[in-house]
């Protein structure tokens, strides 16, 4: 950190032949590193696309970390924030593990669902990567996301599922090939594996429920190849940087674990599909304008 407050963020550039070049910097005010951190904690389980709203955040703050390095490795702190809120529930799912064909068929389940993001991450990281260069694709994403939470939400349906422990196999490999359509910045993981759970047959709470479980292993193994692949960028500046975001998105991110699932339950999904169509329509409004 800079003797201003300011964080800079450096990362050297390669030529073709892989020999590297001088530095580029990237600067950060603390309070700019705070505000991303919470934006990420705040809107990771919601179906709003955290990655979205860090991108154009990120944008109009004239932050640019190399390949969104910085805005997928605080993810971590949302991560722990769920295994947080969720501990007492993850240890008795271990502890039934060894025993309970219900909880085994649960936990093969939500494997399962990881699966397709995982193979398609892994394979298309690059081209996933290349998109959230493209503001105007992530404004785009949230409207039509939008519309489409607000037609699912007023869908009259009699759901199947009410308990994510029910769920087969068959629905929750489908939930996770929602999941994929996430790769896609403004899309919302979250929001891809509730409505898709949803127009499977599952209530708005188990949907919300199933999204918080398979949160785990992705969120994991996009942090682990992201820092895999871009270990070799990272200052001590850009790990002090992560470190604060790591922190402010692990306490926003376990209050709204805590309080979403009885949110929704009483209130359904409208608020969130309103708040991506504004935000959307917002951040094109401001690209016409700022650029």
């Amino acid at each position: 950190m800079s003797p201003t407050g300011r964080i800079d963020y450096q990362s050297p550039l390669l030529h073709a032949n892989g020999q590297r070049e001088a530095s580029r910097e990237y600067h950060m005010a603390t309070w700019q590193v705070v505000l991303l951190g919470l934006i990420e904690g705040i809107t990771e389980f919601l179906p709003v696309s955290s990655t979205g709203h860090l991108i154009l955040i990120g944008h109009f703050l004239g932050f640019d970390s190399p390949g969104k390095t910085f805005e997928v490795l605080i993810q971590l702190g949302a991560i722990l924030a769920i295994l947080t809120v969720y501990a007492a529930k993850i240890m008795r799912i271990l502890f039934d593990l060894p025993s309970d064909g219900r909880t085994q068929r649960f936990v093969g389940g939500v494997l399962l669902a990881f699966l397709p993001a995982a193979v398609t991450g892994a394979v298309l990281h690059k081209y996933i990567k290349a998109m959230f260069e493209f503001p105007a694709l992530v404004c785009v994403s949230l409207i039509v996301g939008g519309v489409i939470l607000l037609a699912v939400e007023k869908m009259v349906q009699r759901p199947r599922y009410n308990d994510v422990m029910d769920f087969p196999m068959s629905l929750a490999f489908k939930i996770g090939l929602c999941q994929c359509l996430a790769m896609i910045p403004g899309v919302s993981r979250s929001g891809a594996t509730i409505v898709g759970a949803m127009l499977m047959g599952t209530d708005k709470r188990s949907a919300a429920e199933f999204s918080f479980f398979l949160a785990m292993p992705t969120m994991a193994g996009a942090f682990a190849y992201d820092l895999y692949k871009n270990y070799a960028t990272l200052s001590p500046d850009n790990v002090q940087a992560i470190a604060i975001g790591f922190v402010v998105s692990f306490v926003a991110g376990a209050f709204v674990v805590r309080y979403l699932l009885d949110f929704v339950s009483r209130n359904g999904f409208g608020f969130f599909a309103w708040w991506r169509i504004i935000v959307g329509g917002l951040g094109l409004g401001a690209l016409a304008v700022l650029g």
